[in-house]
C-alpha cells in the first residue's frame, strides 16, 4: 500500500520555535497549507513575511515585479485596472483566507492589476522561491496549487457569463444571495440581513455597472418589496421571494 509523506510517522520531527509555530497557525487559515508537516511548516516559514495594511494603501500597482503572493487573514483586498484617465474597473473583492497573486507569480511576469486595501488588513506574503522548492519536493502540494487557480478561473469564466447573458437586475440579486451564502447563512426562506463588504461603487464596478445603474436597480428592487435599504446593510424580507424572482 502506497503511504503518502503527509502520512507517515515522524518520531525524530523537531519542535517548532514560537515564532515558526505562530507561522504555521496563521498558514492553517488557507485550504492550500491544510495538512502540513512540521519539517515543511519550518520550510515556508522562512520565506513567509507579515504584513499590516492600512485601509485605502496600495500594496501594489500593475506593472509592479511579483516575488510571491499573498494570504489574507483578516480585512479585505480590491484587485482592480486603474485606466489613465484615473477610471477604475473592480476585478474581484477578496476577504480573510483567500490568496491572490499565484497566477502573475508562476508566469514569471509583473502584476497585471493594482491591489488596495478595503479595509485595515493583515496579511501573509509567501516567497515564491519556497513555494517552487515545496512543489518540487511533494506532488501533492502541486494537486493543491493547480486546483487553487482552477477555481480562480472557474470563478472567472463564471463572471464572464454573467456579465455576458444577465442582466444587471440579475447581477445583483445574484450577489446579494451570493453574500448570504459566503457569510454562512445559506438562509431558504425568511427575513434576512446582508451587510454589503464595500462601498456601493465598489461592488458596481465588481458587476461591471455604472454606480448610477446599480443606484436605480435598488430603487427598483426596493419599490417591489424585495429588499429595504439601510446604508451599506441590505434588509432582505423574504430571501426565499427574493430568490424565485430571478426565475
Amino acid at each position: 500500500m502506497f503511504v503518502s509523506e503527509h502520512d507517515k510517522p515522524q518520531p525524530n520531527a523537531r519542535p517548532l520555535n514560537p515564532q515558526t509555530e505562530r507561522i504555521a497557525q496563521l498558514l492553517t487559515q488557507a485550504p492550500l497549507f491544510n495538512g502540513l508537516a512540521q519539517e515543511e511548516i519550518a520550510r515556508f516559514a522562512r520565506g513567509v513575511r507579515e504584513q499590516k495594511v492600512d485601509k485605502g494603501q496600495v500594496l501594489f500597482h500593475k506593472g509592479d515585479p511579483c516575488q510571491g503572493f499573498h494570504l489574507i487573514l483578516s480585512g479585505q483586498i480590491k484587485l482592480a485596472f486603474v485606466s489613465v484617465d484615473g477610471h477604475e474597473k473592480v476585478v474581484e473583492i477578496l476577504r480573510a483566507g483567500q490568496t491572490f497573486g499565484e497566477a502573475v507569480m508562476f508566469m514569471d511576469k509583473p502584476y497585471v492589476v493594482m491591489a488596495q486595501a478595503l479595509t485595515d488588513c493583515a496579511l501573509l506574503h509567501i516567497a515564491k522561491q519556497v513555494v517552487f522548492e515545496e512543489m518540487a519536493r511533494d506532488p501533492l502540494f502541486c494537486r493543491k496549487i493547480i486546483a487553487g487557480l482552477a477555481q480562480r478561473l472557474h470563478h472567472l469564466i463564471a463572471d464572464l457569463e454573467t456579465y455576458s447573458l444577465r442582466s444587471g437586475r440579475e447581477r445583483i440579486i445574484g450577489y446579494l444571495l451570493r453574500e448570504d451564502e459566503m457569510n454562512g447563512e445559506g438562509t431558504p426562506c425568511g427575513p434576512v440581513s446582508v451587510r454589503l463588504p464595500t462601498n456601493k461603487g465598489t461592488i458596481a464596478s465588481r458587476l461591471n455597472l455604472t454606480q448610477e445603474h446599480f443606484s436605480r436597480i435598488l430603487h427598483e428592487l426596493i419599490d417591489s418589496g424585495l429588499i429595504t435599504v439601510e446604508g451599506r446593510t441590505i434588509h432582505i424580507p423574504d430571501i426565499c421571494r427574493l430568490r424565485k424572482s430571478l426565475s
